[in-house]
């Protein structure tokens, strides 16, 4: 069969976005999705303009179905392996099988991978929580707590207190000084005792014990999983990478090609910390840029002949 023109792997906002993008620009485009979006844990997206409450899968379901009226194609695995050619790259299945294209858009996303404190997965996305712009409004003027496990995670200890008079952070790591005297200074608790568990009722959160056996009462905890990015499927071909403080990522330019001609990411997978509309902003750029870089393809093959 003909290859298709772009393969896009990854079924979540950023792969959505830029899947229409190259349907609408009659492009043969093939999306493979595995079905497991990062905000999947989440019943609701917001600071999404437009789509404020609406939950993560039925947008998705909602993109799927405007693909579908440009042509774009949908298939249910995951991505074994990747590997470049002249002419593009080749896609192979944990089928088994293998795909061609002449451009790859790797939208993959990351894994959130958690403190190992118990009660903690099982909360993920409802009490448990990462970002204040996503849901810090849901849980405004209540009793927060900030899990810090990274010094990177300083900003979120400042930024909750925006939300709540009533903010304890619990700290799993020495803090400085001098930010320990900027959290008390707006009334922020500092707790260094060794948090042993969260408990509550199901999903919701009502408490955080410490190893000590004391109990605060919590109705929320935002915390921070380490970032692990979907892209093994492509460390033998040493594309170029950027160190940062939350991990390594694949570098991309202002389009989001990385230092392959053929391969393009967006998304969490280079950006973790990009929300939906981000995450969408990244694949509509991506895919224009993919496009793009086809018509400069098929001129340059007409003009050779």
């Amino acid at each position: 069969m003909e290859p298709w023109d772009a393969i896009i792997i990854g079924g979540g906002a950023a792969g959505l976005s830029a899947a229409q993008m190259l349907g609408r620009s009659r492009r043969r485009t093939l999306v493979v999705d595995a079905g497991s979006p990062r905000n999947r844990f989440a019943a609701h997206m917001h600071g999404v303009l437009g789509q404020d409450g609406t939950a993560p899968l039925d947008l998705i379901a909602r993109g799927r179905e405007e693909l579908a009226a440009y042509g774009v194609a949908w298939l249910e695995a995951s991505v074994r392996r990747v590997d470049e050619h002249a002419a593009g790259v080749a896609v192979a299945l944990d089928d088994g099988s293998i795909e061609h294209a002449r451009a790859l858009v790797v939208a993959t996303g990351i894994t959130d991978e958690l403190p190992d404190v118990p009660g903690l997965a099982e909360r993920w996305g409802t009490s448990v929580l990462h970002c204040p712009y996503c849901h810090g409004w849901e849980v405004r003027d209540r009793r927060l707590g900030v899990l810090l496990v990274s010094p990177h995670q300083m900003h979120q200890a400042q930024l909750l207190r925006q939300w709540s008079e009533d903010v304890v952070v619990f700290a799993a790591i020495p803090l400085e000084h001098a930010f320990e005297r900027r959290l008390r200074a707006r009334g922020v608790e500092i707790v260094t005792d060794a948090v042993a568990e969260v408990r509550g009722d199901g999903a919701t959160l009502t408490e955080v014990r410490l190893e000590n056996g004391t109990v605060h009462a919590v109705d929320a905890l935002f915390t921070m999983g380490a970032a692990r990015p979907h892209d093994d499927f492509l460390a033998h071909l040493g594309l170029d990478r950027t160190d940062t403080p939350v991990g390594s990522f694949l570098a991309v330019d202002p389009t989001g090609r990385t230092s392959s001609p053929r391969i393009w990411a967006a998304g969490n997978v280079v950006n973790p910390m990009a929300n939906v509309p981000l995450s969408m902003g990244a694949g509509a750029m991506v895919g224009g840029a993919v496009n793009g870089a086809l018509v400069d393809e098929d001129f340059a093959n007409a003009s050779s002949m």
